[in-house]
């Protein structure tokens, strides 16, 4: 625990580190890479290039800053790095690297600043988020272990199946190689990837798209441009290859409610979607499934959606393309705005809407459910982004 006084150094400085935070994570990845290359790996590299990376960290700190004596108001954001980390198997020693390299990214960036009080302050801050992220992820690590199915760390799966979805997405079933169970897991959750491209090893996170059956999973892949793994994994993985896969995470699941689900999708957003629609229905759920693509052509999924409304009653699917091709017959055209939103809308109470897809699209899309009066609390959303605290 912070002292009194090492809290109020933390506050009265938070505003100057806030003002730097973006240079301070410019400064602290590289630096952390140049002397520790072999955590590269942890980390999504086309995230560091486009920024997302350093961004997200930079607003993680002014977060933990501005709420250093109300920390419970961060728990939401504490669970979702806690699920992203355990999906990349974050060990301890991991944090001992990102602390030092951080400290430092700190002094280089504030300059005589940074006085013995005020690294003592900044210091302590660190660890104390640093030990209760420790100890969330160990329980969460043990958690898992136990279950029928469950592991711990990397387990080898090969790839039992690759089914061409669309014109840019691919999806890949995945067996364990020793023949065991595999865990259940909460429809909407990812895998973590390990594998090796070129000789380099990479860590990526997928969403499950197929609902748990104890046997195997399937992810799906969109293809990226310049995407390093999304290209080898549709161009070079075959089946029988083997690669190594962390336990499911993630905190995209179904809130507890018997109203409809509105579930809007666009492009690979798809991939939680399915799984979510599922268990939806076989709660008796309506569940209205919206998806927005390009047209056609990158349109996944059609016949399992199609095979889901002849199914249920209660399932209501809605395509929408964007630039619609000749042969296309979307039930709409353009994009996902407020009044072609408000004509799906259900009537009744308990509405809960879900919405996954490139961030632009998601922010429009949540700005017009917003605008049509459903509150945040029935609004929840997946951004396929970093989530980042320490590590």
């Amino acid at each position: 625990m912070l002292t009194p006084a090492q809290t109020a150094v933390i506050k009265a400085t938070a505003p100057v580190v806030a003002a730097n935070a973006t240079r301070i994570t410019g400064t602290f990845y590289p630096l952390m890479f140049e002397r520790f290359p072999e955590i590269r790996a942890v980390f999504n590299q086309s995230h560091q290039r486009g920024g997302a990376q350093p961004e997200a960290l930079a607003n993680a700190i002014i977060a933990y800053a501005s709420n250093i004596d109300r920390l419970e108001v961060l728990g939401p954001a504490v669970e979702g790095i806690v699920q992203k980390h355990v999906s990349l198997n974050i060990t301890p020693d991991q944090y001992e690297i990102v602390g030092a390299c951080l400290m430092e990214a700190i002094g280089r960036v504030l300059g005589d600043a940074v006085t013995a009080e005020v690294a003592d302050a900044w210091g302590a801050a660190y660890w104390q988020l640093a030990r209760l992220l420790i100890a969330a992820e160990e329980t969460e690590y043990a958690r898992k272990a136990a279950l029928t199915g469950g592991w711990r760390g990397a387990r080898r799966f090969r790839i039992a199946g690759k089914t061409r979805e669309s014109a840019v997405i691919t999806s890949f079933r995945l067996e364990p190689v020793d023949g065991g169970r595999v865990m259940d897991f909460q429809p909407g959750q990812y895998l973590g990837l390990k594998l090796s491209v070129d000789g380099e090893t990479v860590h990526r996170n997928y969403s499950l798209s197929a609902s748990p059956n104890g046997r195997d999973y399937r992810i799906s892949v969109k293809r990226e441009p310049q995407g390093v793994v999304s290209g080898f994994l549709h161009d070079r993985a075959h089946i029988g290859d083997e690669l190594e896969v962390y336990p499911p995470a993630g905190e995209f699941v179904l809130r507890e409610g018997d109203g409809p689900l509105l579930l809007i999708t666009g492009g690979v957003g798809q991939t939680p979607a399915l799984p979510l629609a599922e268990q939806a229905l076989a709660a008796g759920r309506k569940v209205i499934y919206v998806h927005a693509a390009l047209n056609g052509s990158v349109h996944a999924f059609r016949d399992h959606v199609s095979a889901l409304a002849e199914r249920h009653e209660g399932f209501r699917p809605v395509c929408c393309y964007a630039e619609p091709a000749e042969a296309d017959r979307p039930d709409l055209t353009g994009l996902l705005d407020r009044d072609r939103l408000a004509a799906l809308l259900p009537e009744g109470e308990g509405l809960a809407a879900y919405v996954v897809g490139p961030k632009p699209f998601m922010a429009a899309v949540i700005a017009a459910l917003t605008a049509l009066g459903l509150p945040s609390s029935a609004i929840h959303h997946e951004f396929f982004g970093p989530k980042e605290a320490v590590a």
